[in-house]
């Protein structure tokens, strides 16, 4: 692979197929983002060596999707990548300093303070979207940056663009590497080097403006003015319309199906594939092979770090968690605080507080009314526990399903450790979870009349807290072990459902439960909804 990535130094590597034709996968074997065990035999090496740990450090990746953060700016997630990713021996000022720096080499000082947006989100455009993937990346200086389709969904003025910033950055001397399904014209002339595959194997590797000449050479020759991106992908697919072919595909042809029962004097799309493929074998491979095979004379010390197998994190596990900790806050706050959620808790306060209009809890009559209104109605508590205990469960179960992308990408990266970004996700909520329940209990415990002391009002803040953490905790939990929303929600759904039938408030009386096969019996000689005690009879 050094060989190669030395060979293209400095210039843009185009992979060109059809859908299907390996290129993405290629691509994550190089960068290293697949098992090898699981496509077969090969190997891949960096510098003369296999992949390493370290490499991770000195690879960019950028994946097809633009997996990002909606709430945050792109100033805030570049400065975020940059404080993850850096070295440890930059300081503070020197990471957020290199995210500025790539901020101008991109040409995104206009948005940088622009939300990047999604698709409830509005943010910036789509090809500012896609540099801010590409920045990423290349804030670690990366030697060698991979990319897969990153023109897919741009116009072609954009997507011109974004390939000139890519041949900008190989002219810095970095290897630039990309997968591209069908490109215009302009867009073609624009790659250093283009391997063209087809179903798994190579078709043409070489420089992008040779390859017209190098299929003519072999007897494909397009017989109207066309694409050569295109005219490449129809020979790739075995399409040969408007394709002349020489004489040894001319009498390798499929019979048609008509009712005429005449030949169909194209050769199928299996015989063109393999002429293709066993035209570059002979003619082109050897010759291709001899040029990659000349030794790269390498520094011991570039040797031996590229064979480590320690990771080079940017941070260390204290400066992980608070950097994803202020993070995962800045991320979150939007959907926590928006005038939706905001309304919804405000206003279930109100009706409840005037529902519960200054009843009277000295008295027996009152102390009922908050409790337990009989079969009316579910007492005030009870629905304050309910509405805290049950709300954030909800909530919890979009969290993993909804960023597992975003931690899968950051993870092959090598951002942070899971063990930092878990307690990190989960604690930043808890500020968060703290403020509406506050707001929540000074409309209600007024308005209703509650025990006026300092005790008990935090005795009440208190209860509520812990049961939003226990409910965001089996939310989690739930969403994690079924990363499928709808199953996900059903579930959730069956057990919050469970868990307010024996609450004490609709289930008055449960049945007797015996241990099968022993003599220990439980049953319940009072009601659950007052002080319950249980009998244990042997």
């Amino acid at each position: 692979m050094e060989s190669v990535a030395q060979w293209i130094r400095g210039e843009v590597l185009a992979l060109m197929g059809p859908s299907g034709s390996g290129k993405t996968t290629l691509l994550n074997l190089l960068g290293g983002r697949l098992n090898r065990p699981n496509v077969g035999g090969g190997s891949i090496t960096y510098n003369d060596g296999p992949y390493s740990k370290f490499l991770k450090s000195r690879i960019g990746f950028v994946t097809q999707d633009d997996i990002l953060f909606p709430h945050l700016t792109v100033k805030g997630t570049l400065t975020y990548a940059a404080l993850l990713r850096l070295p440890k021996t930059l300081t503070k000022e020197q990471k957020q300093k290199r995210a500025i720096d790539v901020i101008y080499e991109l040409g995104l000082e206009r948005c940088q303070d622009n939300m990047i947006g999604g698709p409830f989100v509005r943010g910036v455009s789509g090809g500012e979207r896609k540099r801010v993937c590409i920045g990423n990346e290349i804030i670690i200086n990366p030697s060698i940056l991979f990319l897969d389709e990153p023109t897919s969904g741009l116009d072609s003025t954009t997507a011109l663009k974004t390939v000139q910033l890519l041949q900008d950055m190989a002219v810095g001397g970095k290897t630039v590497v990309t997968t591209i399904h069908q490109p215009s014209s302009r867009l073609f002339h624009k790659f250093d080097k283009l391997i063209l595959l087809g179903k798994g194997s190579l078709l043409y590797f070489g420089k992008s403006s040779e390859a017209m000449l190098y299929f003519s050479s072999i007897g494909c020759n397009p017989l109207i003015a066309m694409n050569p991106a295109e005219f490449l992908l129809d020979l790739a697919n075995g399409n040969i319309n408007d394709v002349s072919v020489p004489s040894e595909l001319e009498d390798k042809v499929q019979i048609g199906n008509s009712d005429a029962g005449k030949r169909n004097r194209k050769p199928s799309p299996a015989a063109v594939h393999e002429y293709l493929v066993e035209a570059y074998e002979t003619r082109v491979a050897d010759k291709e092979k001899k040029k990659l095979m000349v030794p790269t004379p390498l520094d011991e010390e570039v040797k031996a770090k590229v064979s480590s197998q320690k990771r080079q994190w940017g941070a260390s596990w204290w400066q992980q968690y608070t950097i994803l900790f202020c993070r995962g806050i800045k991320e979150r706050r939007h959907d926590y605080f928006s005038w939706l959620r905001i309304t919804q808790v405000l206003s279930t306060a109100i009706i409840l507080g005037l529902l519960w209009w200054k009843s009277d809890s000295n008295s027996l009559k009152g102390l009922q009314d908050q409790v337990n209104n009989g079969l009316v109605k579910a007492g005030l508590l009870f629905f304050i526990a309910v509405f805290w205990g049950f709300f954030p469960v909800f909530t919890a179960i979009f969290t993993f399903p909804q960023e597992k992308a975003m931690l899968s990408k950051e993870r092959a990266a090598d951002m942070y450790r899971l063990s930092a970004y878990f307690l990190a996700r989960t604690t930043s909520d808890l500020p968060l979870d703290l403020i509406l329940p506050v707001l929540f209990l000074l409309v209600v415990y007024f308005m209703a009349g509650l025990r006026m002391s300092v005790a008990s009002f935090f005795l009440t803040m208190l209860t509520v807290f812990l049961s939003i953490i226990a409910a965001q905790g089996l939310g989690l939990a739930i969403g994690a072990t079924l990363m499928d929303l709808k199953r996900a929600t059903t579930l959730a759904s069956v057990t919050v459902m469970t868990f307010m039938l024996a609450g004490g408030y609709f289930v008055k009386k449960s049945p007797d439960i015996c241990i099968p096969g022993s003599a220990i019996c439980l049953s319940t000689t009072t009601p659950i909804s007052s002080s319950s005690r249980f009998n244990i009879n042997t």
